[in-house]
């Protein structure tokens, strides 16, 4: 019989609805029934795509002695971290302050007040490498509760107060914001780059977008060349090797080796999203064709596999299919020669280095082992002619693995993911001039406006028809990026306002005035035991790094001072952690950088779709220039009202005609690309 899960839209959660568990959601109701019967709440944390959450379900979970001591002693909730990043970070930051580590899945026991006393990650169905099982912390847990209440009530005050200390990392700061903030984040990088292969560290390697978005940064403000060679390292040994899937495009999660070698195969739609754009990023700086290969052939992969019928954006590909992870990736080399051929199909495994004995489990990953030109020149051909056999290749071994058993697909909509990706799409449209990518994008925001709006609140999910859940910071702070960015492509003042009216909420909701930095929860939010405040970029920037980063671009179009005032307070609250951590502050040194820099204003004045505006707004979107703001006027009649930006804009001689200011000094109007580009570089 199914459990209380059933009724849940998280596919998460639904994965355990029919588990002999007695689960609950988080809610009230299992809060209530912890305390009317004076029983801990066993929390168990985890997310669709998680490989060793599906293997503590199917040791513990679907065990029936297990999940009946479970039942006798717990009050056992199960949550999507996905869904719930607050309660995510919260009970992570309890798990890490008692073990010094954390990760998913996670398994903590709180009072009945919520109150964590113990925690963990996965736990073995019996004793196992150094590990206590599952079985035997949950008899010396429920032991330790009912025997020893007090010691059990002494430990979650401890903790609580240890939590708080470890919350409070950025306190209102008032050191004095300089470049040198960035010169020592740069060293700390240098320091704990791989040369040899590229990322951070040794192993598992994670891509780290932000971070690399913020060396080429560093790079056009210092023109450090060591800056850009550590992104162009990184970025071309991550799109030739495993992490990167070579068929389908796009990437896993992370690289369990030194050598972005064997991933781990889950793929996630904020991944995908923020790497779109530090590859477009690589290409406008360098223009390397494969950079935008790489972008073309994700977004592709987006289209084609997460995106609803709707126009959301799914949230995740499991690593797992038929149980096996990575099984659904990987390859024998006469599953190529059967679907190309003996002749095409040895030629193309020398070029994905596939061989009898594989380099994984007995099978292989597909991995660019050669160069393309080095290898038509062995086979005798002419380097279009193997362009053309790699393509028809590629094309037949997708349609023979889209036969297989595919991963699972976790196909809720999460607003700050669409949010980053939406951004992903838009901005590729207007580099690239895809007007494919912008349909895309279009058809995306209007989702989003139209779903995840109820009464002016932003939402967090939605799922077969059904949204809920207040938005969190993130979420608005990720939705505003997208917009502003969408704006560019289709230059509507409706999406515009958007944008600014969610920045207005945003600051309402979630700024800390005693402080000075954001609350990742709004002030009509559910009481936790602690309201959480995450300043740390991980895989993605947290809400408060991209908070900042667009009020200061709001603040340069609305010329609010309030706003760039609050941004200003947030990042020197964070200025330690920019100097010290920089791998966990790359959207912090980004916005620091805009900050830093003279931003410049651009506003472009034409029919969005004429040639003469296309050409002003190509010449715009060729270099990579991060420290502007563009806002476009559709014609003499767009209105401009309540913008100063926008004042007394108007076209000359009736042609597209772009403004450019800075340090509130305007440049005279151009019609011309040529003199515009002059004005964009001095």
């Amino acid at each position: 019989m199914p459990n209380r899960l059933i009724d849940e839209t998280s596919p998460y959660l639904l994965q355990h609805a029919n588990n002999p568990v007695d689960w609950y959601p988080w809610g009230d109701e299992a809060l209530e029934r912890a305390r009317a019967e004076d029983k801990p709440i066993l929390l168990s944390v985890g997310y669709s795509a998680c490989h060793w959450c599906h293997v503590m379900e199917r040791e513990s979970f679907e065990n029936p002695d297990i999940a009946a001591q479970m039942n006798q002693s717990f009050v056992s909730v199960k949550v999507d971290r996905e869904e719930r990043p607050d309660i995510d970070s919260i009970y992570m930051t309890a798990v890490q302050a008692m073990t010094g580590h954390g990760g998913w899945p996670m398994t903590v026991f709180l009072t009945p007040d919520g109150k964590p006393f113990y925690g963990g990650t996965y736990f073995p169905p019996e004793d196992r490498g150094g590990m206590p099982s599952f079985p035997r912390v949950l008899e010396a847990i429920s032991d330790a509760y009912q025997n020893n209440r007090g010691d059990v009530l002494t430990t979650t005050e401890h903790l609580l107060d240890r939590m708080r200390q470890m919350s409070a990392v950025g306190q209102q700061g008032f050191e004095p914001l300089t470049d040198e903030v960035m010169r020592l984040a740069m060293r700390k990088s240098a320091e704990d780059f791989d040369d040899r292969h590229g990322g951070f560290g040794l192993q598992p390697k994670f891509p780290q977008p932000m971070t690399y978005e913020f060396l080429l940064r560093h790079y056009l403000r210092t023109e450090d060349s060591d800056a850009l060679h550590m992104v162009e390292l990184t970025l071309q040994r991550m799109a030739l090797a495993g992490i990167y899937d070579q068929i389908g495009g796009g990437f896993h999660r992370y690289s369990t080796d030194a050598f972005w070698m064997v991933p781990h195969f889950e793929k996630m739609l904020y991944d995908n999203a923020l790497l779109v754009r530090l590859y477009l990023h690589a290409f406008q700086i360098t223009g390397n064709p494969l950079y935008r290969r790489i972008v073309e052939e994700t977004l592709e992969y987006v289209t084609r596999e997460m995106t609803s019928p709707e126009g959301g954006f799914y949230s995740a590909q499991d690593a797992d299919s038929e149980g096996v992870e990575g099984k659904f990736f990987i390859w024998l080399p006469h599953e190529i020669t059967d679907a190309l051929g003996d002749e095409d199909g040895e030629i193309i495994c020398r070029y994905f280095g596939v061989t009898p004995h594989g380099n994984f489990e007995g099978r292989n990953i597909l991995r660019v082992a050669i160069d393309a030109a080095n290898l038509a020149r062995e086979e005798g051909m002419e380097a279009n002619e193997f362009g053309e056999l790699l393509t028809r290749s590629k094309e037949k071994l997708l349609a023979v693995r889209n036969r297989r058993i595919a991963p699972g697909l976790d196909d809720k909509v999460l607003t700050s993911w669409n949010g980053l990706m939406l951004a992903a799409f838009a901005e590729a449209a207007t580099v690239l001039g895809r007007s494919d990518y912008a349909e895309v994008a279009e058809r995306n925001a209007a989702f989003l406006l139209k779903h995840m709006v109820r009464d002016g609140r932003l939402l967090r999910t939605y799922k077969d028809g059904e949204s809920k859940l207040n938005g969190y910071l993130e979420d608005y702070a990720f939705l505003i990026d997208a917009l502003l960015i969408l704006h560019e492509v289709n230059f509507s003042r409706k999406t515009l306002d958007a944008a600014i009216t969610l920045g207005n909420q945003m600051v309402e909701l979630f700024w800390d005035p005693a402080t000075g930095q954001f609350f990742d929860t709004g002030h009509d939010h559910e009481e936790l035991v602690v309201r959480p405040k995450d300043v740390t970029d991980n895989a993605i920037p947290c809400g408060s790094s991209m908070a900042v980063d667009v009020l200061l671009r709001l603040a340069v179009i609305t010329g609010d001072g309030d706003m760039e005032r609050r941004a200003s307070g947030a990042l020197r609250a964070v200025r330690q952690l920019m100097m010290t951590f920089p791998t966990a502050a790359g959207h912090w040194l980004g916005a620091l950088d805009f900050y830093l820099s003279s931003p410049k204003e651009i506003v472009v004045v034409g029919e969005r779709g004429d040639a003469d505006t296309n050409t002003l707004l190509a010449e715009v979107h060729k270099n990579y220039l991060p420290n502007r703001v563009l806002v476009g006027v559709e014609g003499d009649d767009g209105t401009t009202e309540g913008l100063p930006l926008l004042a007394d804009r108007r076209r000359i001689d009736g042609r597209a005609t772009a403004y450019v200011c800075e340090n509130y000094v305007c440049q005279l109007p151009v019609t011309d690309a040529r003199a515009l580009a002059r004005q964009l570089v001095d």
